[in-house]
């Protein structure tokens, strides 16, 4: 804003209070208002901030842990993934903690596998054991014994920190699914197909549950950033993806909309016929989500709960079940909302 009045690069207290007056005489109409939100809606987008923060640093960690097995122990990678089993699980992290290097590994009992299979509750023990020890023991390359004992330490230090990671997510998980739960907005999002409690909290948290703050279900799509922009100039004109957005709710609903596949034939038959027009999977996902924002948006509205029918009136011979009729004004706007 400071460019607007003057291109100079100066810059003073008084000018800078000039400049934001202007903002609210002259550009009132292009900001929106502060949102309204409950303290509880607050208290649940910081508890689902902080599990999601959680979960991207043990992404995090898991690679860092990846790249170190890579350059000493790629034995390990190929035994796991042999046997179905990721690098976080707690089977995995127990055996990478007892045998670190590719000697100890070797050595790597069939007790030891199956015990640790066995308290991570796996199918097909005997099955994985045998997978796991196979390629433990077949012949490898070897660094140094010096360099080998270093990564090990690494690898040892990242198969703590992962374990204790895989604890805090449990528990901020449980914080969060009891705060959304106290919402009483949460019923309304848990009836929406591909909404659990976790996508649910994201959501919630992320849109606020001030009632007054979307004026359209338009507004609520392009607060979530799952509406196209039109770029145009002259005789050109093109339709792109929207990527400045609210990063953590476009990520939240990219989840809903791919859940919503396998819980709502609605849905699904809507991505479908996207895909045979010749949209990919990521647009025709991000199509879905954006019709879905705006079921919602009609749901949150009207006070009703999701109603496949409703949702879908243009697909409606798929249904399986005999949905609960809403009432006819609300059953009609939650379909012109989306």
């Amino acid at each position: 804003y400071r460019g607007r009045h003057t291109s100079s690069g100066a810059k003073s207290d008084t000018g800078d209070a000039a400049v934001l007056a202007e903002i609210v005489r002259v550009d009132r109409a292009h900001h929106r208002p502060v949102a309204g939100d409950s303290a509880q809606a607050e208290g649940i987008k910081l508890v689902a901030r902080a599990h999601q923060s959680a979960i991207w640093a043990r992404v995090r960690t898991r690679q860092r842990l990846v790249a170190a097995l890579k350059e000493y122990f790629p034995g390990a990678l190929a035994a796991f993934a042999a046997a179905g089993v990721d690098l976080t699980d707690a089977d995995a992290l127990e055996l990478l903690e007892r045998a670190a290097d590719p000697d100890a590994a070797a050595a790597l009992t069939r007790s030891q596998v199956s015990k640790a299979l066995q308290r991570a509750r796996r199918r097909d023990v005997e099955g994985k054991v045998e997978k796991i020890r196979a390629v433990l023991a077949a012949p490898a390359l070897r660094q140094p014994a010096e360099v080998q004992k270093a990564y090990a330490a690494i690898t040892r230090s990242q198969v703590r920190l992962l374990r204790s990671m895989n604890e805090e997510i449990e528990a901020l998980g449980q914080v969060v699914a009891d705060s959304f739960g106290a919402h009483p907005d949460a019923e309304i999002y848990l009836s929406v197909p591909g909404i659990g409690t976790i996508i649910g909290a994201r959501t919630l948290g992320e849109f606020g549950d001030d009632p007054t703050r979307y004026a359209s279900a338009k507004a609520r799509k392009n607060y979530a950033g799952t509406s196209p922009i039109t770029v145009a100039s002259g005789r050109k004109s093109a339709v792109l993806a929207r990527y400045a957005r609210n990063k953590r709710l476009g990520d939240a609903t990219h989840t809903w909309a791919f859940a919503a596949l396998s819980g709502s034939p609605g849905a699904r038959a809507y991505y479908d016929e996207l895909r045979q027009r010749g949209k990919s999977h990521e647009a025709a996902l991000r199509q879905l989500a954006n019709r879905l924002v705006g079921i919602l948006h009609g749901c949150l509205r009207h006070r009703v709960l999701y109603d496949e029918a409703t949702a879908w009136p243009a697909l409606a011979p798929v249904q399986t079940a005999e949905p609960a009729a809403p009432n006819s004004a609300s059953a009609a706007a939650v379909t012109a909302a989306a």
